[in-house]
């Protein structure tokens, strides 16, 4: 009888251990690289800390339109953007149990964002020119990675904006349309 509940016992566990092994954990894509062409043309490394973190590096190229009526003069501008985020995804199982898309790090996510806005790369004497400023504070996300690996991100939040002029609270929102580059 005791050989009985031993074989038994056993052979359960044998199967947990099994079907544990079948079912590999959802977690985040190790290395990933991006490339974003709409709203903020820039180049993005998602590395992975663990199965459901990540930080998240772009340097971007923020693009503007400035029209002056005083003057009856306009110009373009471009800002170089650095951003980091330390991502955690939190929807992966979910999204996996459901049969949606979870590769390329397709989840929603919370994030620590921070970003750098460097002075504005053209100038025009009628305009005022653009002052770097810093800007911190929490986002939350989500990230699609498609077939044919179109990316959309999208993030929104709110934080500390901080210039030579002044300190203030600011909005954060990003929308990206772009490329997973690679496997």
């Amino acid at each position: 009888m005791t050989k009985n509940y031993l074989f038994l016992f056993f052979s359960v566990l044998l199967i947990n251990v099994a079907n544990a092994q079948e079912e590999a954990p959802v977690s985040v894509t190790k290395n990933q690289f991006k490339i974003n062409l709409l709203l903020s043309p820039g180049f993005v490394y998602e590395h992975a800390f663990s199965p459901k973190n990540t930080l998240y590096s772009e340097a971007s190229l923020l693009v503007g339109y400035r029209s002056n009526s005083v003057y009856d003069e306009s110009t373009w501008y471009f800002i170089p953007r650095i951003t980091e985020q330390f991502r955690y995804y939190y929807n992966l199982e979910k999204r996996a149990q459901k049969g949606k898309r979870t590769a390329n790090n397709s989840g929603n996510f919370l994030a620590l964002h921070a970003n750098y806005d460097f002075q504005s790369i053209s100038t025009n004497k009628w305009f005022n020119e653009y002052i770097p400023s810093f800007s911190a504070g929490p986002v939350w996300g989500l990230q699609r990675t498609y077939k044919g690996k179109f990316n959309m991100d999208f993030n929104i939040g709110g934080g500390i904006l901080v210039d030579k002029c002044k300190t203030e609270f600011t909005p954060i929102a990003n929308f990206s349309l772009g490329w997973v580059i690679g496997k």
